[in-house]
């Protein structure tokens, strides 16, 4: 039988009738997982993914001898970083002396899992070859028995374990000094990729000429970790604290079991440094290759604001006045944006907005990324761009005068609307190729208007066109040399 076709076949088993012994499985474990827009964390193909940072701390239960012998601890994520795990037994009856870890690779991934619990290597038609504590899995099982005899075994159809639940991940080899005898409380503390989390939104728009809408608010939790995690607590993150090693972990589904969207189930916010926490009120269940959803804040419904936007140019301000002829023409796009006030700390996600067709059935209109926004503050996402608006903007006059350092320059935008319903633009305009500069004239009064914007309110009527026009006068001093 070749290498290939007896791993298969031994994975086929495992899968089929084995589990393996929880003797050294966590006993409790707390996650604090970091946020992470990683694609590759929350896609739906399978695999671990070495995307994502959380912080996880363990307690175990070892079985040691008197002196000085090794120990094998399992069930271990699979981009685990060696350099920061740490293993220490509180109760000082015993001491790390050396560690290693064990990687979960490639096709004997789900073996390496095993190590350190009781297995049973098969031959072909189920002949028992070798039983005891498995130390290592690659080329061959390397299996310590109940005597103390250590057997490799190279052929085999299949390994066997019992017990309860099927250990995933990789290894941790441990040589420790034991004071005596017995069962030793650890506590085992690591960072590692694989887990990462995000805010999602979801905003559903109400009826009405007054903007409106259902506010729900969850985090996803994503574990491509390679193991298990089973009833832990969680704190999610927010915030973006800084990885300095390069080889660091990098920061509609069904809600998570045993929670509800009532106030007093809301996870609870607080500050660490210069970040926000949101510690889960309940211990949940992330199965490895998941992406679990869990409230942030109960659903409200809130004010909004719906703006159609026709953004020409920017805020950049060069060191010097440009008087090229061609410099900041052409028409940007018209979107169409929602803006909304944090009632509290929104952590970093995105936004889906839905509203509802003439049937009463919710569909979707856009979604947009929303930063890290503190309780007060705007948040504003680009829904998509308007059917039935369309805008050109062209320069209507031009004229630099060198000897009085003035330049006069002048546009039209012309807006026109296909739909049945008039439409209001907000026309933002940024005259910036100087910081001096003044309105001489406009069709109508602008809206608002600052050091380095225009902006302007233009009601375009239904199957119509209307056209906005303005002008202004740059000016500079004798010492300040204009870029040709």
């Amino acid at each position: 039988m070749t290498t290939a076709h007896r791993t298969a076949l031994a994975l086929a088993c495992l899968a089929a009738m084995a589990t393996a012994s929880t003797a050294q499985a966590a006993d409790s474990a707390t996650l604090t997982l970091y946020r992470s827009d990683s694609a590759a964390l929350y896609a739906s193909q399978g695999g671990d993914v070495d995307a994502g940072y959380a912080v996880v701390r363990e307690q175990r239960s070892l079985k040691l001898a008197a002196g000085t012998h090794d120990v094998v601890v399992g069930d271990l994520p699979t981009a685990i970083d060696a350099e920061a795990l740490s293993l220490a037994f509180p109760d000082g009856n015993a001491k790390v002396i050396s560690q290693r870890l064990l990687l979960a690779q490639g096709a004997n991934a789900a073996l390496t899992g095993l190590t350190g619990h009781t297995v049973e290597a098969l031959g072909a038609g189920g002949l028992p070859l070798a039983n005891g504590t498995l130390l290592r899995a690659g080329d061959g099982l390397l299996i310590r028995g109940n005597n103390g005899d250590t057997t490799l075994v190279t052929h085999y159809a299949a390994v066997r374990a019992t017990g309860a639940d099927f250990p995933t991940g990789s290894s941790l080899s441990l040589r420790v000094d034991a004071a005596r005898a017995g069962q030793a409380r650890a506590v085992l503390s690591y960072p590692t990729a694989g887990l990462g989390w995000r805010a999602a939104y979801v905003a559903t728009l109400q009826p009405g000429d007054v903007c409106r809408m259902q506010f729900e608010s969850r985090a996803s939790i994503a574990n491509r970790s390679g193991r298990d995690w089973q009833d832990a607590q969680v704190t999610l993150i927010a915030g973006e604290p800084n990885m300095a090693k390069e080889s660091a972990p990098r920061p509609m589904m069904a809600m998570a079991r045993g929670f509800s969207a009532k106030a007093d189930s809301m996870p609870q916010q607080d500050s660490i440094g210069d970040y926000r926490s949101f510690t889960l009120p309940g211990k949940v269940s992330l199965p490895d290759g998941s992406v679990s959803q869990v409230p942030l804040y109960a659903t409200r419904t809130m004010d909004c604001e719906r703006t159609t936007l026709l953004d020409n140019g920017n805020t950049y301000q060069p060191q010097q006045p440009v008087l090229s002829r061609d410099f900041a023409q052409g028409t940007g796009a018209i979107v169409s944006t929602l803006t909304l006030k944090a009632f509290d700390s929104l952590p970093a996600g995105y936004l889906r907005v839905l509203t509802a067709d003439r049937h009463g059935v919710p569909q979707f209109i856009g979604e947009g990324r929303i930063n890290d926004t503190p309780k007060g503050s705007d948040a504003t996402i680009t829904l998509g761009t308007p059917f039935d608006l369309r805008a050109e903007r062209t320069r209507s006059s031009f004229h630099v005068d060198q000897n009085g350092r003035t330049l006069d320059e002048a546009f039209r935008i012309e807006l026109s609307n296909a739909g049945d319903s008039a439409r209001t633009v907000t026309v933002r305009e940024h005259p910036n190729r100087w910081r001096e500069w003044t309105l001489v004239s406009s069709s109508s009064k602008p809206a608002s208007q600052t050091t380095d914007t225009l902006e302007f309110r233009v009601q375009v009527p239904a199957n119509g066109k209307v056209t906005l026009s303005y002008a202004v006068r740059y000016s500079w001093s004798a010492d300040e040399k204009p870029q040709q």
